[in-house]
């Protein structure tokens, strides 16, 4: 059984989150409102995905729920329109990047030890 609080994994997607939340405060783009909230948002659940999985390890639909946010976060500025304001699509990008290898190294190193939630 996994001890809590300990993946590394999910500690640093919590770091990716409140990076990601905090970049339109240092690039100065809170104005932009597509642009912020996809940040804050996507930071936001990053977090709260994160801390979940760091709080119930063995509930690994949380690292799939990850990957799907970490995809969101990816496309978001092509769905969204704002691929031209480079330092935050890039910004984006890479918090999604990282997510989903993230949220993926967990998963593949659970291998074929995955259970589904409440079984023992």
């Amino acid at each position: 059984m996994t001890e809590t609080w300990k993946r590394w994994q999910d500690w640093t997607t919590v770091v990716l989150g409140v990076l990601l939340f905090i970049t339109p405060f240092i690039f100065g783009a809170t104005g932009m409102a597509a642009v912020a909230w996809t940040a804050y948002v996507g930071g936001l659940l990053l977090v709260i995905a994160g801390l979940w999985s760091l709080s119930a390890p063995s509930m690994h639909f949380t690292e799939y729920a990850e990957i799907v946010i970490g995809v969101l976060v990816f496309v978001a500025p092509f769905v969204l329109g704002f691929t031209g304001i480079t330092y935050m699509a890039w910004s984006d990008w890479i918090a999604g990047i990282l997510a989903v290898l993230l949220g993926g190294s967990v998963v593949f190193s659970q291998g074929g030890k995955q259970q589904l939630a409440g079984q023992r």
